[in-house]
């Protein structure tokens, strides 16, 4: 693994920088234990994300089943972390995830909310609004936020500190029956992954009752071909870049072997 240089991935914050991650956690600025008048005041970046992070639990959605039947939520909201933002470290920092989720995934949600004020989607459950805007060109931007809302969401859940290792037995039993071993759904997964060009997702999905391993470009997801996946990779490259460069391959055997979450997987794949 060709990680980023520890000084890098504790590179400081600026003001500016501060003041966003305190707003994303709910802390008013003067609570913050740095001086910010000065220009050049810097705090340690992966110190305050875990700091902020606090005892952050996740939305009781119970799996993709609950997930799946939300109810209408206008405006979105950015859900919690299942985890504190340092917990799948090290094979994904704070510094990473305090990017991916504190900006990324917040501007999805965001600009989700903007899209669809005062729209015929503004009251639908977010699966509906994916399912309904898919392959309209009209769409597009609806479409792309809240398919990008939906994965980034299910992709969290997908890991936990100290995952990985074998699934349980009724799990590991049916993905012997359709890949031969957990080792070859692992390959396939990371061969997709790889193979993603561009921006992108690697799937674990149920079709009918079997299960496939898939790829997506951009926002697409298996929900618009009626598929029901248990798992997912994020490939954008703001999903490793910062702690992998172009090594994706490495980012991607890492979750699975360190940090897959079996059981969720388990929940998803009856």
């Amino acid at each position: 693994m060709n990680k980023l240089p520890r000084s890098r991935a504790d590179k400081a914050l600026h003001k500016k920088d501060i003041l966003f991650a305190a707003e994303l956690r709910g802390i008013k600025p003067s609570e913050i234990k740095t001086e910010l008048s000065n220009s050049s005041s810097i705090i340690n970046r992966r110190s305050f994300l875990i700091a902020s992070a606090g005892s952050a639990t996740w939305l009781a959605m119970g799996g993709l089943s609950r997930f799946a039947q939300a109810a209408p939520a206008s405006p979105f909201v950015l859900p919690a972390l299942p985890y504190a933002v340092n917990a799948l470290e090290p094979v994904i920092t704070a510094y990473t995830i305090g990017f991916h989720y504190g900006k990324h995934h917040k501007a999805y949600v965001d600009d989700l909310n903007k899209l669809v004020a005062g729209t015929e989607y503004a009251d639908m459950p977010l699966e509906k609004i994916i399912t309904e805007t898919s392959g309209k060109a009209d769409k597009s931007g609806i479409f792309n936020n809240a398919a990008q809302v939906w994965n980034h969401t299910f992709y969290w859940q997908g890991m936990k500190s100290k995952g990985g290792g074998e699934p349980p037995i009724p799990l590991k039993q049916k993905i012997d029956a359709y890949f031969g071993s957990v080792d070859a759904c692992k390959k396939e997964l990371v061969s997709a992954a790889a193979s993603q060009f561009g921006s992108g997702w690697a799937w674990l999905i149920l079709d009918g009752e079997k299960l496939k391993v898939i790829k997506t470009s951009n926002a697409d997801n298996p929900l618009t071909m009626g598929k029901k996946p248990p798992f997912t990779i994020d490939v954008w490259e703001h999903a490793y870049y910062l702690d992998y460069q172009n090594l994706r391959s490495d980012y991607v055997n890492a979750v699975l072997d360190k940090l897959i979450n079996w059981e969720f997987i388990m929940q998803n794949a009856d």
